[in-house]
């Protein structure tokens, strides 16, 4: 409280420094001192520059002759600016916030600062000359006619020639409170604000009355009435709030606030602020409507300043107080001046003489000046009545600022209203209540209080009839498995407890009792048990973020450096820390299997303690969190949790592996330590103090403290929370940030560590979302994937000429055999890697592969006019030299023969399914195309009359050989011919048996297996295919860093081959 009390006496010392220091610069200077006069530039406001210039010009020359005479040389001169805010929607002072900066700007800018500042009357422009916060440094003071707000308070370079707003709010709070010979004390009071927008004085006058933090609304009853509608429903209310009507403005608002309402209650006031208004010593004859309103404005003025003055006619307050700022400036100067002389040269003065603040001196236009301490004016406000003898303003009392006292001037007043008094504050409605309300509010009041000490009692009897009910096992029915649309039930997590049967004793249900009863926030439910045919489980409230361990080891969800800082550590330890003070103090009272995996997180951050009591039924474990005493010797107690809470808050802190040590990760060894120490030391987790910042010695120093070897040395939980509390208020209350702004940079934080994430799952999304094309452009075409992504299906087409392409292992049956299925398995899956790498270099689409049989089409899903004959005539090619090199790895020497079956035509094709959908040809061609590959012969490319065609369209030259009529099923007779090469092609294709040589050599086939598996050995001892190839990617990939191969799904996003 000191502390608040000095602050207004430093401003002012800091106020005396400024203005000393700047009168120094200027008595330093020459002999002619500047004052920047800043006002706003046009015709229409009062304190408008044309009107002020020529009462500055005249007080400039009054300074000089007062100079004369005291024998003084120096002058003063003024240079004028003006701001125009005619071009905003707001004209005057609404649009003045940055003109007066602006101008200061342009002043430095011409090095044309001089030693004072004259204006500005708006309050905008002159805070943001003078608020330290906003950061400009104003090396000059200034002197203002205006500058009311509640803003410009105690600033230490403003002083301010007309009272401001806290002036006006003092006068009606302590005018209001006082007891006076024709009032009472008022203890509530309505204010008026209007909708439109109020002259200058008003504004701010009004809102000091209704600001929630200055003085008046703290200190006094008021309801404001915004806007003329909730002005005249006040009025014509019978159970208004007041009498008191406070306004802001002339006569002629009166007047139109009462042409509003037909009948003005006898015992209303209104109390009108018309502070700068002369009219009524000028005209004293009231005017109408102005019977019962109370006016407080200033003394009465002489402002005729003689016949010769140029500006009588638009003479005003605001005029006066500019004329009588510069009378003030050169009287400091003059003070200034005389005290050199007198000092012989110094004129140092002490810091208290503030040639601002409690000064008083006598001008011609204002009269009489008093400034308080902090450079603002007090004055006597006249308090203004109509007189019902004289129909003429009277004064009724003076009320001084200075002393916030009023001095009576009229002490038999004829007042209007009853009893020549002011009425009371309350209407009298509101205070004589007849015997019929009476009785209804007493009747009404007493149903009410009967209800609730009823409903308490009965609360009470259910919650004790509640908390006594006898323990029993939930019914099946009730316990199903978690449905995430029913929302509505309760979610719950079973723990299965294996050392009963469910036939509890006893004892075991008076402590599942206890558990029933246990209802806080740091520890979560139990509802209860149910049993099932394979066990019984105690049934628990789920906290669906898991446990605490879980949370610590999440550093990708929850990183160090902006969700888990220290602050939350000590939120979630101190969670911890209430929870098992709770426990302590109840009936259970103690935990004994305290642990990081028995503290579990709900969706709200709030960490809840579980696996409590019960200890008749579950014994406590021996393991990192078990305290030393009862590793020595089974138990459990409260001392011991403590040291289990060590343990845990040693987790949170450091956030590593339980019970850490860089000397010892054996679990069994770190457990035997403990319950062993050897030599003076105990084994504890690690715990540096030597690198900890002052913050954490006190947390670390707990922790310590709660591992001691001595039980008796531990702290209680309730110490231990205590402790806590003040760690975490001490981080809050630091000096350079507050509440608001640890909290602004926690929310930051989150949302820092909450765009991390986002911006993590979306990579993986990406990543998973494109291997997951690149697996559907090696199922599908792309042009079919890319359909059915963005429509959702596929239509089927009909393609007017396609070529398809088959092949068959031929003595396939033969081959399995005599190999194991994972040999056959790994032929094919050579076999076909190979045929799918020659795919990749030609325009054809890969349809299936069943059992031995390949089938390629070209020509669809995309149409490539006659090249589908060309890529599938060179794919076979290709295929069949591959053949002619391959050779099987569990069988060598044994030939690899296929038969390629081509035909070209019509086709239609479209996704055939949901599940596994493929790609599917239909047509006659397809057929046709099988009836080649069926009829050929081993190492010959079978092709149709309608494939030679279409090659002999194109300008490839292929080479092939007329085989002649063919039975095919289903067509009868059909010419068909050999494909054998390409002109100037270099294809090594292997020379095909002929079809007696392939007869015989299909008998021979079985025979040459069985006599290489002789030459190889005992079919125990041999290695399959599979077992070679997989040592082999296994050796690689342990020297490689690459991704499995599965990953390496060669496609792109739009997949084509080229020629």
């Amino acid at each position: 409280m000191y502390k608040l009390h000095i602050l207004p006496y430093l401003g002012v010392l800091i106020m005396a420094v400024i203005a000393n220091k700047m009168l120094d610069d200027c008595l330093a200077s020459d002999r002619t001192y500047t004052m920047n006069v800043v006002l706003l530039e046009d015709n229409t406001y009062e304190w408008s520059r044309p009107f002020v210039q020529a009462a500055v010009e005249q007080a400039i020359e009054e300074d000089r002759q007062t100079n004369i005479d005291h024998e003084l040389n120096f002058n003063l001169t003024a240079n004028y600016y003006g701001f125009d805010t005619t071009m905003y929607n707001r004209q005057g002072c609404g649009s003045s916030t940055c003109e007066g900066v602006a101008i200061l700007k342009l002043l430095h800018s011409k090095n044309e600062v001089g030693c004072v500042m004259l204006g500005p009357s708006c309050t905008y422009a002159t805070f943001q000359l003078v608020d330290d916060e906003i950061g400009l440094n104003l090396s000059i003071p200034i002197i203002s006619a205006g500058s009311f707000g509640l803003s410009c308070d105690y600033k230490p370079k403003l002083t301010r020639i007309l009272p401001p707003a806290r002036k006006i709010a003092d006068l009606l709070l302590h005018f209001s409170k006082e007891l006076l010979d024709f009032k009472e004390p008022w203890t509530q009071v309505y204010v008026y604000k209007k909708s439109s927008i109020p002259p200058e004085d008003c504004f701010w006058y009004i809102n000091a009355l209704e600001a929630a933090s200055a003085t008046f609304s703290s200190s006094f009853n008021r309801e404001m009435l915004r806007g003329e509608e909730e002005l005249t429903k006040a009025l014509q209310s019978k159970d208004r709030y007041s009498n008191i009507f406070i306004l802001c403005g002339k006569p002629h608002d009166v007047v139109s606030i009462k042409s509003m309402v037909e009948v003005i209650p006898e015992d209303v006031v209104f109390i009108l602020l018309d502070i700068y208004n002369p009219e009524y010593y000028v005209n004293t004859t009231s005017s109408a409507g102005m019977q019962d309103v109370l006016v407080i404005t200033l003394p009465q003025r002489n402002y005729d300043y003689g016949s010769n003055s140029t500006y009588n006619d638009t003479i005003n307050d605001y005029v006066a107080g500019y004329h009588d700022g510069v009378l003030l400036f050169g009287k400091v100067l003059r003070e200034r001046m005389l005290s050199k002389q007198r000092n012989k040269g110094s004129y140092d003065v002490p810091l208290s003489d503030n040639p601002f603040g409690n000064t008083s001196f006598d001008a011609g236009m204002g009269g009489h000046y008093v400034l308080d301490e902090y450079g603002d004016r007090d004055a006597n406000f006249s308090i203004i009545y109509t007189s019902t003898i004289t129909g003429k303003y009277e004064t009724l009392s003076v009320f001084d600022t200075s002393r916030n006292k009023t001095s009576v001037t009229d002490t038999i007043p004829a007042l209007p209203w009853k009893g020549s008094r002011l009425p009371g504050a309350i209407p009298e409605n509101l205070e004589g209540l007849n015997m019929q309300d009476v009785i209804v509010i007493v009747l009404s009041l007493s149903v009410v209080v009967v209800t609730a000490v009823a409903l308490i009692f009965y609360r009470q009897n259910r919650k004790e009839r509640h908390m006594q009910k006898r323990w029993s096992h939930i019914d099946l029915h009730l316990i199903a498995p978690l449905d995430e649309k029913e929302v509505c039930l309760k979610p719950v997590i079973l723990k299965e407890l294996k050392q009963t049967d469910g036939d509890f004793t006893e004892d075991q249900k008076i402590e599942l009792n206890t558990l029933l009863c246990i209802d806080y926030y740091n520890l979560t439910k139990f509802y209860g048990t149910v049993k099932f045919e394979y066990g019984v489980f105690g049934v628990f409230e789920l906290c669906q973020r898991g446990s605490l361990r879980y949370i610590l080891n999440d550093r990708i969800s929850y990183p160090d450096e902006t969700f888990m800082d220290m602050e939350f550590k000590i939120s979630v330890m101190y969670d911890i820390a209430k929870g098992m003070s709770y426990l302590h103090s109840s009936n259970i009272e103690v935990h004994g299997r305290l642990k990081s995996t028995n503290c579990v997180v709900d969706n709200r951050m709030v960490v809840k303690i579980t696996d409590f009591g019960c200890h008749t039924i579950l014994s406590p474990g021996r393991n990192l969190w078990t305290a030393p005493e009862h590793l020595r010797k089974d138990g459990v107690s409260q001392k011991g949790d403590v040291y289990s809470y060590a343990i845990i808050a040693h987790e949170i802190v450091m956030r590593l592996s339980t019970f850490y040590t860089q000397c010892c990760s054996d679990i069994t060894e770190k457990i035997h330590r403990v319950q062993f120490p050897s030599g003076a030391g105990i084994f504890r987790p690690d715990l540096n103090f030597d690198s900890t910042s002052e913050r954490e010695i006190e947390l670390y120093t707990l922790i310590k403290n709660c591992w001691d070897e001595d039980p008796e040395r531990r702290p209680d939980f309730r110490r231990i929370e205590l402790t806590l509390g003040k760690i975490f208020s001490n981080l809050h209350n630091q000096a350079t940030e507050t509440y608001m702004d640890n909290l602004i940079r926690r929310l930051q934080m989150y949302s820092r560590t909450l765009e991390h994430l986002v911006e993590q799952r979306t990579s993986l999304y990406k990543f998973e979302r494109d291997r997951a094309d690149r697996l559907n452009f090696m199922l599908l075409p792309g042009p079919v994937v890319r359909s059915l992504k963005e429509t959702g299906k596929v239509k089927p087409e009909l393609f007017e000429e396609v070529t398809i392409y088959f092949s068959d292992i031929v003595g396939f049956t033969t081959l399995c055999r005599y190999s194991t299925p994972m040999e056959v398995v790994d032929m094919l899956n050579d076999i076909y890697k190979n045929f799918d790498s020659i795919l990749d270099h030609h325009d054809v689409y890969k349809v299936e592969t069943i059992g031995d049989a390949y089938m390629v089409a070209s020509g669809l899903p995309k149409r490539n006019g006659d090249r589908h004959a060309v890529d599938i005539a060179l794919m076979a090619l290709d295929m069949l030299a591959f053949v002619g090199t391959f050779e099987l790895l569990h069988l060598p020497g044994i030939p690899l023969w296929i038969r390629i079956g081509v035909h070209s035509g019509p086709c239609a094709a479209g996704v055939v399914g949901n599940k596994m959908p493929r790609y599917c040809l239909f047509g006659d061609t397809v057929n046709t195309a099988s009836r080649m590959e069926s009829t050929g012969l081993p190492l010959r490319i079978h092709t149709s009359q309608s494939t030679i065609n279409i090659l002999q369209r194109t300008d490839c030259k292929f080479e092939y050989e007329k085989r002649g009529e063919t039975y095919l099923k289903g067509k009868g007779k059909e010419m068909t011919y050999w494909l054998t090469g390409l002109n100037g092609g270099q294809f090594n294709l292997p020379t095909p048996p002929t079809a007696e040589n392939f007869q015989r050599l299909q008998q021979d086939l079985a025979e040459m297996i069985v006599s290489t598996l002789e030459k190889r050995g005992d079919g125990v001892f041999r290695k399959t295919l599979s077992t070679k190839i997989r040592r082999r990617e296994t050796n690689s990939s342990l020297q490689s860093d690459s991704p499995p191969e599965y990953f390496h799904l060669a496609v792109t996003d739009n997949p084509s081959t080229y020629l």
